[in-house]
């Protein structure tokens, strides 16, 4: 069986002010170049066989330093991007009511239902990422491996391998903390979640 680290990355410049951060590549924070190192000191130690990352830059330099640490190169996947949330890109929810009010409100309702005004389709966000998670665990069997990618992402992944409705995917997972970990196991079409949103400090 293969354990998959799924991890959101450091934090990012947007972080403080709540913007949402899809396709656009968003530096790390200081801070969140400390989180990657602080991830990589359990990295080390964690008996990794692989590091994957997205293809943006936060996740892929969140996933160096650990993969440094544990003796492997990052591998990337487009796959593993962040949903793209079109024209709410780089806005903070206050400022999506002003411009885009009922497309808010219908979004805040049902969000798989009713991406942002031109962005991507949560399910096909959710296919998209589940099918290069079955790609890594083949590519890995028996292995222990973690997954640097995104918050919103993850979350509609982990309804997707559930099997709960993706509209559930904010009142379930309601936040991924930079650099905590949420570790999983796919065996036979279905996922054992061992640990959910673990700060790096508690982890072993």
């Amino acid at each position: 069986m293969t354990n998959i680290a799924l991890v959101r990355h450091g934090e990012s410049v947007w972080h403080a002010e709540n913007r949402y951060a899809g396709l656009s590549d968003v530096e790390l924070t200081p801070r969140g170049l400390d989180q990657a190192g602080q991830l990589a000191s359990w990295a080390g130690r964690a008996g990794l066989s692989a590091v994957w990352a997205s293809t943006l830059s936060r996740a892929r330099i969140t996933a160096a330093a650990s993969a440094e640490a544990a003796g492997v190169e990052v591998r990337v996947d487009e796959r593993l991007r962040e949903l793209d949330f079109g024209q709410a890109d780089g806005l903070t929810a206050a400022e999506m009511r002003e411009r885009f009010p009922e497309a808010r409100a219908a979004f805040e309702a049902d969000p798989a239902t009713n991406p942002l005004p031109g962005g991507e389709d949560p399910k096909l966000a959710a296919d998209r990422f589940t099918e290069c998670l079955r790609d890594i665990a083949a590519a890995h069997p028996d292995g222990r491996v973690m997954v640097v990618a995104h918050t919103t992402v993850i979350r509609i992944a982990l309804c997707r391998l559930m099997g709960v409705p993706l509209d559930e995917y904010r009142r379930l997972f309601p936040k991924l903390d930079n650099c905590a970990i949420t570790e999983i196991r796919p065996r036979n079409g279905q996922v054992a979640i061992l640990r959910y949103n673990s700060p790096i400090g508690a982890l072993r």
